[in-house]
């Protein structure tokens, strides 16, 4: 019984990197411009998860959020956590652990599901009082807006997916992500 649920997470945790890792289009898009300046401990803490282009882990996935920690060695502990199938469904947590790749901005980052692989993780849109941010990938196969309330007022969501299309997004792929 332990080695197949041992069985299962690894094989999840590889199938969200593959995913994640993405092949890139045989198109040539210019890179995602990034924000200029992140600060790290006032981006640390819970943010809720409004719409994303999901990877396959977060189909059907209610009540998203992912938390950060930063630890003394400079990476970033995560808890991505939501309700499967629906708003009261069962509980999925994982714990992937990021590393900042540019220090200069602190808006380049590479998530490790798995070890030893490691995905980008971009920050490409950020409040100015960070109330909300937008993280997305160079294959634009994945995208996700959180912010640090579950709902987002209709207007700046709209400006946000107006940003998102502006920087080379299939934005006709984003799905909401039921809050409760």
């Amino acid at each position: 019984m332990r080695f197949s649920r041992i069985a299962v997470v690894f094989t999840t945790c590889l199938s969200v990197f593959l995913n994640l890792a993405g092949c890139e289009t045989a198109e040539k898009r210019p890179p995602l411009k990034l924000v200029e300046k992140v600060d790290i401990p006032r981006f640390m803490g819970k943010w809720y998860v409004i719409a994303n282009i999901p990877t396959i882990l977060e189909t059907d996935a209610h009540n998203a959020t992912e938390s950060y920690d930063l630890e003394k060695d400079g990476s970033i502990a995560i808890t991505f956590r939501f309700n499967k199938k629906s708003a009261d469904g069962p509980v999925a947590e994982y714990h992937p652990k990021a590393f900042i790749y540019d220090k200069n901005s602190n808006a380049e980052w590479r998530v490790q599901f798995l070890w030893p692989f490691l995905a980008d993780y971009l920050v490409i849109d950020l409040a100015d009082d960070y109330s909300f941010t937008v993280i997305g990938v160079p294959s634009r196969n994945y995208l996700w807006i959180m912010a640090r309330s579950s709902r987002l007022e209709p207007k700046t969501y709209q400006t946000i997916i107006d940003r998102i299309a502006a920087q080379g997004y299939d934005v006709r792929k984003i799905k909401i992500v039921p809050q409760s």
